[in-house]
């Protein structure tokens, strides 16, 4: 099996998982020149109040950034924004962890408060579940039309992929004992 030929394959709900990061791309962006703007102190750990999220210059900066990467990401489409959702949601995730470590101590140099952390959070797990649509699912019957058009309709690759990995169930054949 071949990682290639298990990327999802480009179809209609696959265009709404892309505009959704592109749009959650904007909306970042949008919020990373609010936070830039008014010339907040670059590592400031106080921050200033931004859309109810505390905000520096340094945050604001990484927020721009990370706008414009998921929304060339959108453009690009495919399994290069899939893969750049996946890795910038584990980004946000992650940041929140960080965050939440860094509350309210001089390591705190993104100015984060609780909302900044929550919305690291639920932000990561949306952009990440994005990239992954179509990734990450468990084995599709052979019927479905997504599989049909990932093997070309022939089951034989994929019964021998299971044949691989499962033990065959033994079968016991009860025939009746005819008396003549």
């Amino acid at each position: 099996m071949r990682l290639q030929d298990e990327l999802p394959v480009d179809h209609r709900l696959g265009r709404v998982y892309r505009y959704g990061a592109g749009v959650a791309g904007l909306l970042l962006l949008i919020w990373g020149c609010f936070g830039l703007a008014g010339n907040p102190g670059f590592l400031d750990t106080q921050g200033t109040n931004v859309a109810g999220m505390s905000s520096n210059g340094a945050l604001g900066l990484l927020s721009v950034i990370f706008g414009a990467i998921l929304m060339i990401g959108a453009v690009i489409g495919g399994n290069i924004a899939s893969w750049i959702n996946m890795v910038v949601g584990l980004i946000f995730f992650l940041a929140g962890f960080v965050g939440l470590i860094a509350l309210d101590s001089s390591w705190n140099h993104l100015a984060f408060r609780m909302a900044n952390v929550l919305f690291s959070f639920a932000f990561g797990l949306v952009i990440a579940t994005f990239g992954m649509y179509g990734r990450v699912s468990g084995r599709l019957p052979h019927d479905n039309p997504y599989w049909r058009q990932r093997h070309g309709g022939d089951q034989r690759e994929e019964e021998e992929i299971a044949g691989r990995w499962h033990v065959p169930a033994f079968k016991t054949v009860l025939k009746p004992t005819v008396h003549h």
